[in-house]
């Protein structure tokens, strides 16, 4: 079912619940009206009988029923019954004995209660009337057929209203929900024409202050990062072919060369050896790739596997001065961390090993020295780890682009590398709920710090 089909029902069906609620209100005061009304009468005309009969008249009863005959305040097939103390009936216009005289209403109006019932067609009230320390039980009842087809009427008439209603709050739900939809239909028209080539259209956001602003804007901003998602997905494959191109080519050529002639055992092992080390390179690539997308599936570390991250950070230290024997690694632990129990945080052993590998590898490949200085320290609820050399450092205005994959800093292009490293160390630092920031100078000097939360 469309929603415009639905809104129109559920705006049908409360507008008529609530229509038939206050008819279903105005009915019962009617009635009630009536009925307290009706029985007003009856009272009345209980209370002046009585009152002509005993007090008036009493000493002459044919004339207190001629003046009751003419009496225009008479109700329709009005009967009046008036019973002394024993029982007996002093006066009755019941000439066919119609009323019922009831032992249970005589015993209650005897003990000051006004009775009302319905007998058949009549409605009949019983009162009290005191005289002279006489008392009179009154019995007056009358039919109100003037007062019941009123009600009919006042049904019939409801009846016509809800029907009538009913269509006009078909056509106008219909009308309404249509209108309050055109939004998001003219939303939809929109999003149709939006494909893969044509992400950098953008939905109108209207007033900016509605709910349908607020999709739009959420939508909007969702097409942002696709945007940006899939601009990066296309440099990051055209990268990554060019940096497995250059490798490959590299191979194909230096073998092509290698079988236009014969040659000796040493130039054979020359030869061999430097396409050794572009199949190392290209190892070392594809194992990058890898990682870059095994950590960009991965949602944030939920992993319960605790590790002490200075014993990973010593580990990371051993590899890369055995992997390069200039490489000088200065470890330096703040002298607050007296309790092992701040140094254990939560995640993958291997990808905090990577991270911290390759900061350290980028620090002393592009320092003269060859040299980082590393210090842990708390900080809160975090550990900190403050990596910091005095190469070539990164220029300002670049500093932002140093994550993306591939980017490599104008000034460090003469240096062999992938442009891969930070973009993956800012995605595992990432994926183990970490921050990492970076500052540097040309000339001076880079600092990375990173913080991983403190396993509880």
């Amino acid at each position: 079912m469309q929603i415009r089909t639905r809104l129109t029902l559920q705006f049908l069906l409360l507008a008529e619940a609530i229509l038939i609620l206050a008819f279903a209100a105005i009915y019962y005061s009617s009635a009630t009206y009536r009925r307290t009304n009706f029985y007003d009468r009856l009272t009345d005309r209980a209370w002046s009988t009585a009152k002509l009969l005993i007090d008036t008249y009493g000493d002459n009863p044919e004339i207190a029923r001629r003046v009751e005959r003419t009496n225009p305040a008479k109700i329709e097939n009005e009967k009046i019954i008036i019973i002394n103390l024993l029982n007996d009936v002093i006066y009755s216009t019941d000439q066919k004995n119609e009323i019922e005289i009831r032992n249970d209403v005589l015993e209650h109006v005897r003990q000051g209660r006004r009775i009302r019932y319905r007998q058949g067609e009549y409605e009949v009230m019983g009162v009290l009337y005191t005289s002279f320390n006489n008392r009179f039980v009154v019995i007056t009842a009358a039919t109100d057929s003037e007062g019941h087809a009123y009600l009919n009427r006042l049904r019939i008439i409801m009846l016509i209203v809800l029907l009538i209603s009913l269509a006009l709050f078909s056509v106008a739900g219909w009308l309404y929900s249509g209108r309050a939809l055109k939004p998001i239909s003219n939303m939809v028209k929109e999003v149709d024409d939006i494909t893969i080539t044509s992400l950098n259209l953008r939905i109108p956001e209207g007033n900016g202050t509605d709910e349908i602003s607020r999709l739009a804007k959420t939508f909007n901003r969702m097409l942002e990062r696709l945007e940006s998602s899939f601009t990066m997905q296309k440099s990051f494959i055209a990268n990554a072919s060019h940096e497995l191109r250059t490798p490959l080519t590299a191979i194909n050529g230096q073998l092509e060369v290698l079988l236009m002639k014969d040659r000796t055992t040493d130039e054979y092992k020359h030869e061999l050896s430097s396409v050794m080390d572009d199949i190392r390179s290209l190892i070392y690539l594809a194992n990058r790739l890898l990682l870059i997308a095994r950590t960009s599936a991965e949602t944030p570390s939920n992993s319960v596997t605790k590790l002490q991250i200075d014993e990973i950070l010593w580990q990371s230290r051993d590899e890369m001065t055995r992997f390069n024997d200039k490489y000088r690694i200065n470890v330096c632990v703040d002298e607050s961390l007296t309790d092992s129990g701040q140094l254990i945080v939560k995640g993958d052993e291997f990808l905090i090993k990577t991270a911290l590998s390759n900061i350290m590898d980028n620090a002393c490949k592009f320092s003269e020295d060859n040299a980082v200085n590393v210090m842990i320290k708390p900080s809160g609820r975090w550990i900190e780890l403050l990596f910091e050399d005095h190469g070539i450092g990164i220029p300002e205005e670049e500093l932002k682009k140093v994550f993306e994959p591939f980017y490599r800093a104008s000034n460090a292009i003469a240096i062999r590398g992938s442009g891969i490293g930070l973009q993956l160390v800012s995605q595992i630092i990432r994926n183990h709920n970490g921050e990492i920031e970076i500052s540097s100078d040309v000339n001076k000097g880079t600092t990375v710090i990173i913080r991983i939360p403190v396993a509880v």
